[in-house]
């Protein structure tokens, strides 16, 4: 089965990414688990995301298109990522969850993902 695991952190991780002096401690963990699930052959894709900055989110109220830049939710952990795993239980996909770097500091939501009704491919 299929999982995302949503990263979320919190500003001051993802504002680690842009500081030139914190960037290489930042990014080592997650080159670290990346590979990790790579080498375990559960990995099927993912990305990372530029900062909640650089969000435009869009909505459509009695047919007029709403554009608000930024993130909709204003919360303390911001989206930062995926990472899409095959593995064969929720328990698994969860003990990779935990693995994360974000896991210390932020939250990783584990979702199933939805697989396509019939005829849609």
């Amino acid at each position: 089965m299929q999982y995302a695991l949503v990263v979320y952190e919190t500003q001051a991780e993802l504002a680690r990414r842009d500081d030139p002096a914190q960037a290489q401690a930042y990014w080592a963990p997650y080159f670290a688990y990346s590979r990790a699930l790579a080498e375990a052959g559960v990995a099927v894709g993912g990305a990372g995301l530029q900062s909640p900055r650089a969000a435009t989110s869009v909505r459509l109220r009695d047919g007029k298109r709403q554009v608000q830049d930024g993130p909709f939710a204003d919360t303390k952990e911001q989206l930062g990522g995926l990472f899409l795993i095959e593995v064969p239980s929720l328990d698994k996909a969860l003990e990779w969850a935990a693995r994360c770097p974000a896991s210390s500091t932020g939250t990783v939501e584990v979702r199933p993902v939805l697989a396509p009704p019939p005829g849609a491919r």
